[in-house]
């Protein structure tokens, strides 16, 4: 075939095109086909379902279902316990406090742990306006078999200032290892030792078991023969915590005793607030269906003028009133008409104080005060 000069020039043109077009047909077919998995195979790709867990339909690769298996172990929540605190207030009354720590074998240890002084126990207790009971460096073995704690404290718990420092010591160690179902008595070692008293004189020898906490100091004053104990629940001077004080009757140590008591309000002034308003006298007690009715004179809708609404002051009737056995709700009447506080202050508290409540209704207070100002 014979071309013109024009006619070459296109042809070589057109063909050139041509193998242009060729050229990028292929690289796109073969950039194209990794991409897409054919029709009726399954991608290698694991799938995740919004749990967290893999999706047994795909079929994941080793090393992305280990990745997913391991990721799905990190994210997984850390088991808590709630155990009880025994902390000391500012004038030395034994407070206890529900708080929570991660699950581990040997949590009685784990618990008295936090009561020994140091930066981080400190920080936790002085957010609750507390404080810890034991020294700092203080280090714990213990054993519990038959219902009985062994307890070996290091010889740091001989340096403490006083017997009063002493005293709560011991007893803050019993109320926190009775309150495991485990724990019945507690026997006490110092450095390995057996010793009759600590250097101030307070009594360590034989064993102890769960007893009178904050013992009023007027109690000495009653034979012994002839009282018994009512524990009363008063709420701190801070207005933080409710604190439990044990003090000795001559009477019959019930429901009506404790409430009578309760109004009388604390025996030492300054320390610890009234539960009751002042002047407020009890009507009748009367309980039904495990549920007890108070009835008491006007003065008491004055409880709602704290600064709080009295919210931890019916905190402290009710669980004045409900340690008794068959005593499941409390009821208050103003003058035989019901009194209606609200917002379930008269509700059964799930314990005296809890950490979080305590730090939460701190910040609530700070924060209302603030916005007052």
């Amino acid at each position: 075939m014979n071309f013109t000069g024009n006619q070459r020039k296109m042809y070589l043109l057109a063909l050139a095109l041509l193998i242009v077009a060729i050229a990028l047909a292929c690289t796109w077919s073969l950039w194209r086909k990794p991409s897409s998995a054919p029709s009726g195979e399954v991608s290698p790709e694991p799938t995740v379902s919004r749990t967290g867990e893999t999706d047994s339909s795909a079929t994941p690769a080793p090393e992305a279902d280990s990745a997913v298996s391991g990721a799905a172990a990190t994210s997984a929540p850390a088991q808590k316990a709630s155990t009880i605190v025994y902390y000391q207030d500012n004038d030395g009354y034994l407070v206890p406090v529900m708080c929570t720590l991660p699950m581990e074998d040997g949590i009685a240890k784990a618990t008295l742990g936090m009561m020994v002084k140091s930066a981080e126990n400190d920080m936790q207790a002085a957010r609750l306006g507390l404080r810890t009971v034991l020294p700092e460096n203080t280090t714990i073995d213990l054993d519990i078999a038959d219902g009985r704690a062994r307890i070996d404290l290091s010889e740091e718990v001989l340096e403490l200032p006083d017997a009063a420092a002493e005293a709560n010591m011991i007893s803050a160690i019993v109320q926190t290892l009775t309150e495991f179902d485990t724990v019945d008595e507690v026997e006490f070692l110092i450095g390995g030792q057996k010793r009759e008293t600590l250097p101030h004189g307070t009594d360590v020898s034989g064993t102890f078991a769960r007893g009178d906490i904050n013992l009023e100091a007027s109690a000495d004053a009653v034979g012994a023969e002839d009282a018994q104990g009512v524990t009363l629940y008063f709420p701190s001077e801070a207005g933080t915590v409710v604190v439990p004080v044990t003090r000795m009757v001559y009477s019959q140590p019930d429901i009506n005793t404790a409430v009578l008591e309760l109004a009388k309000g604390p025996s030492t002034a300054g320390s610890l607030e009234n539960t009751l308003p002042a002047g407020c006298g009890l009507i009748d007690v009367t309980v039904e269906d495990g549920t007890a009715r108070r009835n008491f004179a006007r003065e008491f809708a004055d409880i709602a003028l704290n600064s709080d609404g009295g919210r931890m002051a019916l905190k402290a009737l009710v669980l004045t009133c409900t340690q008794f056995d068959g005593i499941d709700a409390v009821e208050v009447l103003v003058e035989g008409e019901p009194f209606d506080p609200g917002e379930d202050t008269l509700s059964v508290p799930t314990f005296a104080n809890v950490a979080d409540t305590i730090v939460y209704d701190y910040i609530q207070t700070q924060s209302a005060m603030i916005l007052d100002e």
